[in-house]
């Protein structure tokens, strides 16, 4: 009974594996990244070894960015693009963003503080995996 002990245990093994493996592609793209003093990281959009984060879509014409603020201080998101202005925003401490990135643009993360801002990004092209717009402000 020996071999089928070890057999039993070897199977619920590899199929833990199996499961794990599979597991790893769902979360990989909900990348968590620090920034402090000061510092500008360049998310994604200036090529291999240069980018913080691999954006699995940027071939694409155009991807999502959901940025969430994890941090105690804000920090700015900025965009750089050879078409447009480049554009400027602050996330606010606990804050969730949704950026269209296009194939073209460049984003930043750039820390205002000497504080450390925490912030996690996913990149997505599904428009369903993206928090509802909030409601029309009233006048």
């Amino acid at each position: 009974g020996g071999f089928l002990f070890s057999q039993k245990y070897f199977m619920r093994y590899i199929y833990f594996l199996f499961i794990t493996v599979l597991l790893i592609p769902a979360f990989s793209f909900g990348q968590s990244y620090e920034l402090s003093n000061g510092q500008s990281m360049c998310m994604t959009g200036k090529g291999a070894g240069q980018d913080a984060t691999i954006n699995p879509y940027a071939a694409e014409e155009f991807s999502f960015a959901l940025v969430e603020n994890l941090g105690a201080v804000e920090f700015q998101i900025r965009i750089e693009s050879p078409q447009r202005a480049s554009k400027e925003f602050p996330i606010q401490p606990k804050g969730l963003v949704v950026i269209k990135l296009n194939r073209e643009d460049i984003l930043y993360f750039d820390s205002l503080t000497k504080e450390k801002a925490q912030a996690t990004i996913k990149y997505t092209l599904d428009e369903s995996e993206l928090p509802p717009p909030p409601p029309p402000s009233q006048f």
